[in-house]
């Protein structure tokens, strides 16, 4: 059903690697979702007055918040699709990351205000009537949201939207959260013992609980997250894949939202080779990158090939620096000889909780390293990590 109402509403619907084509994903994902929680809403609502339930109410005012959150999700894809300008040469794509948090923020404040009503409940009980109408309506409910877990999971799939998969998991949760309310009056009916205050407070309890985790994830990307591993792994692939590529370090991925993305790394090549020729490849690379979506910058380190004791002596370095830590690594190092000493200049890459500060490191380095070439000075930068393990 999901596949068929995309080939209706969503035009150029298989490319959705157009920003606009995106956003019109996201703005026909929301307006399903508004349309299911408004009529979902007032069902409840009508039966929870009806019977004096607090924890159906409590329901229906959570598929309210829902649509309130859709409505947002939906500003956030029409902002985000706004093209750079002046003001934001990188775009706003971003207006999806804040367009999320807003939504998990509305979640968490929601979960709060049905734990204080469904308080005043408990401490002050009023019967409640079990009817038909109360399970046809609340069984009817997890089968829409059902249904939408499974069209938004299908939709966040498709356009790589995290704001989606949050909306997905969040009609998980309202099944959930519709079977406690469901499990508690039938309960309630056999039993004679008033549990509608008690399940709206766990309904509430479980929405703050699923708002906080979405803001938590929702603030990731805004903060800046280290970039998806599989990602990381694709693109020193590709560039390893180059002839001519004899290394790559200090990559960065900065994200500015979906489909967004700007990189930038070192590429190692041979310091003998012809140096326009090495430009050109890097200008390759780059456009091969842009074609995928990805504006990569390439900075050329030329490396000493024609050298075997420089060659043995960056190995055996880049090697032994692990026994300090399994993380370090050393890249772009050449060799300055003098009369009585020779400077070895390199970088090296820790990790950002390892212990010992800057300058402790280098002189343990300096130790290692005279270990083996005693008449060696290091010189070194220390360099960290932006991706989520040591390069």
């Amino acid at each position: 059903m999901s596949d068929w109402l995309v080939r209706i509403f969503v035009r150029d619907a298989d490319n959705t690697s157009d920003p606009a084509v995106r956003t019109r994903y996201g703005q026909f994902a929301g307006m399903v979702c508004i349309v299911c929680n408004v009529l979902l809403c007032v069902g409840k609502a009508m039966v929870g007055v009806a019977v004096g339930s607090i924890s159906i109410v409590a329901d229906a005012v959570n598929n309210l918040s829902d649509a309130s959150s859709n409505i947002v999700s939906m500003l956030g894809f029409k902002l985000a699709s706004k093209p750079a300008d002046n003001h934001h040469p990188f775009g706003h794509g971003r207006f999806e990351y804040l367009a999320g948090l807003t939504v998990s923020v509305l979640e968490a404040a929601i979960g709060i205000n049905l734990i204080i009503s469904s308080i005043g409940k408990i401490a002050n009980p009023e019967p409640t009537t079990f009817g038909p109408a109360v399970v046809v309506v609340l069984i009817a409910s997890m089968v829409v949201k059902l249904w939408m877990m499974a069209f938004n999971n299908e939709i966040g799939r498709r356009i790589s939207s995290d704001t989606l998969r949050a909306t997905a998991i969040d009609s998980r949760n309202d099944v959930i959260t519709t079977g406690a309310v469901l499990m508690s009056a039938v309960i309630s009916s056999f039993t004679g013992f008033d549990l509608d205050g008690w399940a709206g407070a766990v309904v509430g309890a479980f929405i703050l609980w699923s708002g906080l985790a979405l803001i938590r994830d929702s603030i990731g990307p805004l903060l800046g997250m280290t970039p998806d591993p599989q990602m990381v792994e694709h693109i020193k692939e590709k560039i390893l894949g180059y002839p001519g590529v004899l290394g790559t370090h200090d990559l960065m991925v900065h994200d500015y939202g979906p489909g967004r993305q700007f990189a930038s790394a070192h590429v190692e090549m041979a310091g003998e080779a012809n140096v326009f020729e090495s430009h050109d490849l890097i200008d390759n690379i780059e456009q091969d990158f842009r074609r995928e979506g990805l504006v990569m910058t390439l900075h050329l380190d030329p490396i000493v090939t024609n050298d075997p004791a420089i060659h043995d002596m960056r190995n055996w370095i880049n090697l032994h620096v692990k026994d300090i830590d399994p993380r370090l690594s050393i890249h772009d190092l050449r060799t300055v000889p003098g009369p009585t000493h020779t400077n070895v200049i390199f970088d090296c890459v820790r990790p950002h909780d390892l212990e010992m500060k800057d300058d402790e490191l280098c002189e343990r380095i300096q130790r290692v390293v005279s270990t083996k070439y005693p008449q060696a000075i290091c010189k070194v930068t220390i360099d960290s990590s932006y991706l989520a393990s040591s390069e």
